[in-house]
């Protein structure tokens, strides 16, 4: 058993160089859009980043797949930093997705290739809920061209249906949609709090 999780905590290593590469990208990412996070030090986001090699692999990941992910903000209860997917529209490795795995089961054809809240948790992050993707588009004008599936109460599961957000005629607006649809234009967006 302890095999396993070495081998399981290795894969989500990243090597020293892709480390530097990361760092270096995130860097530059939050000192181009200070308005994003206002009073916070980059020097104190990157110790704790090097400190947390899983959270470092998770936001590889968010970069790989086109997120251009930045931190947002701080939780002061826990002293955790949190990043969002930052790219002005949905991540473009992250479309064509339907909403989970229940979703992706119920398709008889023309099945996605995965779903979103499968490729996230495979990730190691979260889907913006409501509110958090509000948040964002606080910070700037996101998902003008593209949409993004939101984290869905259970509410409105149950009964099928997923929510999904994008701004259109400079207003941001949240839909629903049934769980299994996919669209080349939607994608997710991811949270991660290290």
């Amino acid at each position: 058993m302890a095999r396993r999780s070495r081998t399981t905590m290795n894969e989500k290593e990243l090597p020293r160089a892709a480390r530097e590469a990361l760092m270096k990208a995130l860097k530059a990412r939050f000192e181009k859009n200070m308005d994003r996070h206002r009073g916070l030090e980059w020097a104190a986001i990157e110790a704790k980043l090097e400190g947390d090699r899983e959270k470092l692999w998770s936001l590889n990941e968010m970069e790989r797949t086109g997120g251009e992910p930045d931190v947002v903000g701080r939780d002061r209860k826990t002293s955790e930093y949190l990043f969002f997917d930052c790219a002005a529209e949905s991540p473009r490795e992250r479309r064509s997705l339907c909403y989970d795995r229940e979703a992706l089961e119920s398709r008889k054809e023309f099945k996605p290739k995965d779903s979103a809240m499968n490729l996230a948790a495979a990730m190691g992050i979260e889907l913006l809920t409501e509110t958090q993707y509000r948040e964002l588009q606080e910070l700037g004008e996101f998902d003008t061209k593209t949409s993004s599936w939101l984290r869905t109460p259970s509410e409105i599961r149950k009964l099928g249906g997923a929510i999904f957000g994008d701004r259109r005629y400079g207003r941001v607006f949240v839909y629903h949609n049934g769980a299994e649809s996919y669209y080349a234009a939607r994608g997710f967006r991811g949270s991660l709090r290290v």
